[in-house]
């Protein structure tokens, strides 16, 4: 029988040993816990709509996005790292959640750039949406520019909107270069197998990022969205510089849906100013959506063809620092649509009818771990 000395003898080099183990998995990777809580008391209503019909105003607590998520990345030979993430949605207004309902991945880093397949942002989207500094709140310009926003998607669920987070998708994002930069994913075409069609998604966008100057482009093409044999196709170009105070940019989009009745476009326009006043920041946001223009039948996402059917949003708002993590903030939106058009909030829409204003007066706070 083993006596007592001679069982903590053994312990004492297992523990050593093991501890030196844990030492160099702790050097060689690394793993952070990281979350935004983002919500706010809403007043919202919209004006009457064409028809006459009038769905009056209501107060609402409102999620705008809020997530938890952990990532990490272990250090592997030849100067490649293994990187992870996955990131949750979480409901501060309903209590209700999904596990890697956000940016999700697993993949390789090197000096070369990252390859990394899981549910992602699209070049496309991430090209301009840190242009909207209220993105992704109620007042977000993915009411229009983009047309709508798909939190998460495959190539069957939301076939309209060019904002959107792609399931099943296989990414590639460049290191920087003297400033340029650049992104390619695939959407991969699962639903061949489901549908009588071939649809997937091809993204692209590339940057320059030099000190203040921040330009970007980026273009993205549904394949087989909406009737086989026939792509749409969508291409933005954005611009932002920062002054000392002032930040200012710029954002001109084109959309192009051809379906099985004809083909759709339209051209929206968006520009926003962050002006550092006192401890926080005045922010302005407005953007334009010209009439729809084609021969296509159909209402896609939010806009059709035809006269009367453009529509303009105005936000404005105000964020206060209570500390490097937490914010309150406070804002007013407006879609004016025009007669026949029927835009609504991207995020915690209002079911609006054509012809109807939809508008939103908001008191937030967010928090940042």
């Amino acid at each position: 029988m083993m006596t007592k000395i001679g069982v903590w003898r053994g312990i004492f080099p297992l523990a050593a040993s093991t501890a030196c183990m844990i030492g160099v998995a702790h050097a060689q990777s690394s793993v952070v816990l990281y979350g935004r809580l983002n919500t706010a008391l809403e007043y919202s209503n919209a004006t009457t709509a064409t028809d006459g019909t009038h769905p009056g105003g209501t107060a609402r607590l409102t999620n705008n996005r809020s997530v938890v998520g952990i990532h990490g990345e272990e250090s592997l030979a030849y100067g490649l790292k293994a990187i992870w993430q996955v990131e949750s949605a979480v409901s501060i207004d309903t209590g209700s959640g999904q596990i890697a309902a956000r940016d999700t991945r697993i993949g390789l880093d090197s000096p070369y750039g990252s390859v990394f397949m899981g549910n992602w942002d699209t070049p496309y989207t991430r090209a301009t949406k840190g242009y909207d500094p209220y993105y992704p709140t109620t007042a977000g310009y993915m009411a229009l520019m983009g047309n709508g926003s798909a939190a998460s998607s495959d190539n069957v669920q939301d076939t309209s909107s060019f904002d959107r987070r792609q399931q099943n998708s296989l990414h590639y994002q460049s290191s920087q270069w003297h400033g340029l930069s650049g992104a390619v994913a695939w959407g991969l075409p699962e639903e061949k197998l489901s549908v009588p069609r071939n649809p997937a998604l091809y993204s692209f966008s590339g940057a320059y990022d030099n000190g203040p100057l921040n330009v970007s482009l980026a273009y993205e093409v549904h394949q087989h969205y909406h009737t086989a044999g026939r792509n749409d196709d969508g291409m933005k170009v954005g611009v932002s510089y920062q002054f000392p105070t002032t930040t200012i940019a710029l954002v001109y989009e084109r959309l192009h849906y051809r379906t099985a009745t004809g083909d759709l476009t339209r051209n929206s326009y968006y520009t926003s100013l962050v002006q550092k006043l006192g401890p926080g920041s005045l922010k302005l946001g407005f953007t334009f959506a010209s009439n729809g223009a084609g021969n296509a039948t159909e209402t896609i996402g939010s806009f059709r063809s035809g006269a009367e059917t453009g529509a303009t949003q105005i936000t404005l708002g105000y964020d206060y620092p209570l500390s490097k993590r937490t914010s309150i903030y406070t804002y007013y939106s407006r879609i004016n649509n025009k007669r026949n058009a029927v835009y609504d909030f991207a995020i915690n829409g209002l079911g609006v009818k054509a012809g109807a204003d939809p508008q939103t007066f908001a008191l937030a706070i967010r928090h940042n771990f």
